[in-house]
């Protein structure tokens, strides 16, 4: 399997900036975004996409790659985000593994500190989560 290009947060918000074909994809639980957070992608002028990578006991979702991938092109840049970067480079591995060539990993997540990673949270806009988005 190619290796998962790993990125920072800052890295990925230039990259959504200019590719207006990059979409930006946290795999955190609900639960994680209602209480967290999540990206606040206003300046780009498209929504993030929602999609667990598992659910609130940590069973991995197996609807995952149906709904992440429903009406996208196997060659757009998938920018995948999570807590921490575990759960999005797996969920980076397997989108590879499905032919979907340009799915990079957020190393740092959403939370981690900007001196321990440059995570999201810490270095970018994000907004609380609501129902709408």
């Amino acid at each position: 399997m190619p290796e998962i290009p790993q990125i920072t947060s800052k890295q990925a918000f230039q990259k959504l900036l200019d590719d207006e074909k990059a979409l930006l994809v946290d795999v955190r639980t609900e639960t994680e975004w209602r209480t967290v957070g999540v990206p606040d992608t206003t300046e780009l002028g498209r929504p993030a996409r929602f999609v667990s990578w598992t659910d609130e006991s940590g069973e991995a979702n197996p609807y995952f790659l149906d709904l992440l991938t429903s009406g996208i092109d196997p060659d757009t840049p998938i920018l995948l985000l999570c807590r921490s970067g575990a759960r999005s480079n797996a969920a980076a591995e397997l989108l590879i593994a499905s032919g979907y060539s340009q799915a990079m990993n957020i190393i740092g997540g959403f939370e981690m500190p900007q001196e321990a990673g440059a995570g999201w949270k810490d270095t970018l806009p994000s907004t609380e989560y609501n129902d709408s988005l």
